[in-house]
Formats: C-alpha cells, sequence, structure tokens
C-alpha cells in the first residue's frame, strides 16, 4: 500500500513546479500525536527502546524543547489550547472530554490558529482527530447520516477539513470532508478489550471507507495529496498552514505490517515506530514538491501516554513512555501534561539545539502570529506566549508561569522550580486517585520542587507555606483576569473554582 501510494504521489509531484519567493512567508504544518508520552522517542528520552529514526532526524535539523506541556492531560481541552492559545478550563469543559456525538465547542467567534493564518493569507485545512464536537443533524436524538455536518472546523477558520469527530474508540465512525459525510454507516461495529488488549474500540455505526487499521496512513496520504494539491492549484501562490491530527498511538493500537511487531516491545511500541514512519515520509514529500526549505514543521502531543500502552510490560523491558516522570495521562504530574515537542525550520533554527525552557502549547498561537507578521494585531492567544525569542536562540521568552490541568479538573501552577498541585493524589488516574487520597487523609495540596524532585515524591507544602500562599496568588490573579498574558482584563466563560 505505501509503496503504491509512493510511487503515484512522486510521479505526480514531477510535474509541480514551486517557486520560492525570497523572503516569502513559511508555510506552517503543525503535527499533534494523540498520547504519546515523552519517553517513547529519542529526542526527548536518549534512552527510549523504541527506535524513532525520523524524528531523531527532525531532532537533528530543528529544536527540541525539553519543558514543553500540554495545557491539560486529556485530548478535548489540550486541543482547545492549542488552537486558541486560551486554557480549556476557562470554557463549559471544567472536566472529562468530548464524546464523538458532542456538540460543538469552540464558537465562531473565538479567534483560532485557523483564524489567525487565514488572516495572514495562507490557505488553512484540518486533516484528522477533531475532538472538539461538531453538529450532527439529529431525529430524535438519533443522528441523520444523509445531511450534512454543521459547524465543523469550517466555522473555525480552516478552508479545507478532512476528519473524525472523536478519539479513534469513539463513534460514530465515518469521515467528514468539509461538512459532507463521505459514506453513512451501513452496520455496527467494536471490538472489546477482552476481545484485543490494545486494538479495542467502542461499538457504533461505522462507514464502508472507515477502515480502523488504515485510519493512521489514510490521514497521512490525505496531508501528502493536501501539499501536493494545493503546491499545483490556483492557491499555489499563498503559503498554507496544516493542522495534521494524528489518531496514534491513542487506543485502538493498531499498527499494520511491516511496523507490527517491528519493536519486539509491543504493539503500542509498534504503532509510535509507524508514526515515525509517516513522519519520514511527510518529510520525503516536502522535499519532492521543493517545499522543504520555506516550510515550518511542528510536532508534538496532546498529553502523556495512556496507561493503555501496558507500562508495566513496557517497563518490564527498559522502557518508560514517561521518561522517568511521575504519572501519565490523566494525571496533574508531569507525565500527564509534559510533552514532546520539535520544531523543524531550515535556515531559521540551529539544528540539533535543545531548549529548557518552561512552554505551553498554548504559545503556538501567538508564536505563529509573529511569524505571520500579524504580532499584536490580532485577538486570541491570551495565555500564550511567543516562542520565536527561543527559536532565535534565547534561553528565555516572557512565560513566567504555567498552569496544567488534569482530566478530573485539578489545577497546577508552576513558577520557576516550584509546582504546586491542587489536588491529594493524581487528579487522574494513576495512583492515588483523589478519593483514595482523600480516605488516607493527604494534604490538599502538593508542593514540589522540580529541580530537585523531578518525579514529585516529596511533598513540601508544609514546609513552605510562603511559597504555596504566592503560588495561590498568582493562580488566583491568573484565573480572576481571564489572561495570563499583560493587557485588559477578560472574562471567562463561566464561574472557575480551584482550590481543593
Amino acid at each position: 500500500m505505501f509503496r503504491e501510494f509512493r510511487l503515484i504521489l512522486f510521479i505526480a509531484i514531477t510535474f509541480v513546479q514551486v517557486e520560492l519567493l525570497c523572503g516569502a512567508l513559511p508555510n506552517v504544518i503543525l503535527v499533534m500525536a494523540d498520547d504519546l508520552g515523552i519517553g517513547d522517542i529519542t529526542p526527548t528520552n536518549p534512552n527510549s527502546k523504541i527506535k524513532t529514526p525520523h524524528l531523531q532526524k527532525m531532532a537533528n535539523e530543528g529544536m527540541t524543547f525539553l519543558d514543553a506541556h500540554s495545557p491539560s492531560s486529556v485530548c478535548t481541552p489540550t486541543r482547545y489550547g492549542l488552537l486558541t492559545g486560551r486554557y480549556c478550563w476557562r470554557t463549559r469543559i471544567a472536566r472529562g472530554v468530548l464524546s464523538g456525538r458532542s456538540k460543538h465547542l469552540i464558537p465562531k467567534g473565538r479567534p483560532t490558529l485557523g483564524h489567525l493564518m487565514k488572516g495572514g493569507g495562507y490557505n488553512t485545512a484540518m486533516i484528522g482527530k477533531w475532538h472538539l464536537g461538531w453538529d450532527w443533524a439529529k431525529k430524535k436524538n438519533k443522528i441523520d447520516f444523509t445531511q450534512p455536518v454543521k459547524n465543523g472546523p469550517d466555522i473555525n477558520g480552516f478552508d479545507y477539513y478532512y476528519g473524525h469527530c472523536g478519539s479513534l474508540d469513539m463513534p460514530p465512525y465515518v469521515w467528514v470532508d468539509t461538512g459532507k459525510i463521505t459514506a453513512k454507516p451501513n452496520r455496527e461495529e467494536g471490538v472489546t478489550k477482552a476481545e484485543d488488549r490494545y486494538g479495542w474500540y467502542r461499538k457504533g455505526p461505522i462507514g464502508d471507507d472507515f477502515k480502523i487499521d488504515e485510519v493512521l496512513p489514510h490521514l497521512f496520504e490525505k496531508s501528502f495529496h493536501y501539499i501536493v494539491n494545493h503546491s499545483a492549484g490556483p492557491s499555489k501562490d499563498e503559503p498554507f498552514f496544516m493542522y495534521l491530527a494524528l489518531p496514534a498511538p491513542h487506543t485502538p493500537i493498531v499498527p499494520v505490517p511491516p511496523f507490527k511487531g517491528a519493536s519486539n516491545l509491543n504493539p503500542y511500541a509498534d504503532f509510535v515506530m509507524q508514526i515515525d514512519y509517516h513522519m519520514g515520509e511527510l518529510f520525503k514529500v516536502l522535499r519532492k514538491a521543493r517545499l522543504d526549505k520555506n516550510t515550518i514543521v511542528m510536532f508534538t502531543s496532546d498529553n502523556g501516554c495512556s496507561p493503555e500502552a501496558n507500562f508495566t510490560l513496557l517497563k518490564g523491558k527498559g522502557h518508560d513512555p514517561s521518561g522517568g516522570f511521575r504519572g501519565h495521562k490523566a494525571d496533574i504530574y508531569e507525565g500527564g501534561h509534559r510533552v514532546p515537542l520539535l520544531v523543524r525550520w531550515p535556515d531559521h533554527i540551529d539544528g540539533g539545539t535543545s531548549n529548557v525552557a518552561t512552554v505551553s502549547l498554548t504559545d503556538i498561537y501567538k508564536t505563529l502570529e509573529e511569524i505571520s507578521g500579524q504580532k499584536n494585531k490580532t485577538k486570541g492567544g491570551e495565555d500564550g506566549f511567543s516562542l520565536v525569542p527561543l527559536l532565535n536562540g534565547r534561553k528565555s521568552n516572557d512565560r513566567k508561569s504555567i498552569i496544567s490541568h488534569s482530566i478530573g479538573g485539578s489545577f497546577a501552577i508552576r513558577e520557576g522550580d516550584w509546582k504546586l498541585c491542587l489536588s491529594r493524589g493524581s487528579g487522574g488516574w494513576s495512583v492515588p486517585r483523589e478519593s483514595e487520597a482523600k480516605k488516607k487523609g493527604l494534604p490538599s495540596m502538593q508542593l514540589f520542587n522540580l529541580e530537585d524532585d523531578p518525579g514529585e515524591k516529596n511533598n513540601l507544602v508544609s514546609k513552605h507555606p510562603t511559597r504555596v500562599t504566592s503560588l495561590l496568588q498568582l493562580l488566583q490573579s491568573q484565573v480572576e483576569r481571564g489572561r495570563s498574558t499583560s493587557g485588559v482584563q477578560l472574562s471567562n466563560d463561566r464561574k472557575i473554582t480551584f482550590l481543593p
């Protein structure tokens, strides 16, 4: 399948003539993996047992951020934060995630990366996992698949989109192409955990053209076609912005040959290797299209690795998806929200560099605002700080603190090396869960110094009351002001409570 597609693709590209003008705005490709841990790829964990040569090559040619964080430790809120530059806990989503049937979360008037880049003269595309809700036509609370979808990524600034509404284990399993359902479901399908420890997905309606095992390569193929078609089409003189949201390595964990069994670890590790391969193919497409030098590629993850990866088995084989940090997806601990972030921009970023500044995925908004020549000219990004100074070699930017959020709605605020978790336990799925921690009478807050204690083992809350008070005041200020950045006070969409 991959060999045939590459042959067709490369033949098509030979007919594409692309002129790069000196000083032209760069194309931007933003790739977000799903549930990929910071310990799963070699650029952020040299001890990783999973081979990721293409992402390592990307890091060797770009910059690796070693202290990057998703704004939440689960899918929906992080995707909101990435696209808006605003923390999702300011919205109606106080905890948890949306489903595949949920209504749209981001209103048309809320600035997003789609709006931002479109305003900067870019052609915009979203491909992959949306998970921010869109509005299905419904009859008696049942989806009418004969009708178009409304309020999808198109109202959020994307000229074109092709994707699936929720996570890949959430029905309905249909493709939506810029509001149009490509194939109506004609049956129900699902796999239980008992049937497949890794490849399970919830039972629900599925279309004939939606093949679970082929979703990951299919979405990469769609992104390749977009690049080629844009380069040869009427909009070829416009730069493009493509948001490619991968469904992997989230469940269902379904690596295909030749990756199945290739890691000698487990299917999760195989799936990570498959992602790495497809990223290598993406760079091949850019080179063939002569777009390589003038395209920024960013690669990250929406949160830490899920326990569905089977931590016990992997650690038994010497691999830690959280890279030595405590916790995993859903948690307020570092393993829940410390994620890979790689940025490659030839002739602008020195290759093989790393940066240890604390950054958030909410910073992407302000970064692209500056790169697209719109600095301080747009609304949005109220919880983001531009990464451009860091990409230019500086050790720090304007960010002084960062707020994290767990699946259960627990907050953490960090300033420098000090991190205050407003939870008794993990705030998520790892031990101790909040109910267990409360029964054990654990303190209602946890204070850690990450320089001395990166594993978050020693709670210093009773030893540093002044530090606790200072961090609580800082959190309260950023909550009440409706923003983390300087500027006029803004409103939240709901009343926010953050104390345990």
